[in-house]
């Protein structure tokens, strides 16, 4: 598991990948919050492209990142997750709090 970070103006981009589960999550929430903590961005993107698999402590990732994002009145994007990802995040209704789309380039965010 491991996360990539850049940001471009208020946006923070982190391309996610290898596997999400209890162990991998505690890394992976801190290395995002100090990120956003530091730079203050308006859209936090998680490009789930390179998961290969996820548990509910991914859902819990997302939900814990959208909170922090709240605070700062910014928005949570979630691109390219794969089908089972995508699967996962819609059976627990992620997207009423962040934006889910399976097919966009999230480079564009770069």
């Amino acid at each position: 598991m491991s996360v990539t970070i850049s940001s471009k103006g208020e946006v923070l981009y982190c391309s996610i990948s290898g596997e999400i589960d209890h162990h991998t999550a505690a890394h992976l929430r801190k290395k995002i919050d100090d990120a956003t903590e530091t730079l203050m961005p308006s859209l936090l993107v998680l490009d789930f492209s390179g998961v290969t698999f996820m548990d509910s402590s991914g859902i819990g990732l997302v939900m814990g990142r959208y909170r922090n994002m709240s605070k700062l009145g910014g928005k949570v994007h979630i691109g390219n997750p794969t089908p089972t990802v995508y699967k996962l995040m819609t059976l627990s209704g992620i997207e009423r709090i962040a934006t889910i789309d399976p097919v966009e380039n999230t480079e564009s965010y770069r």
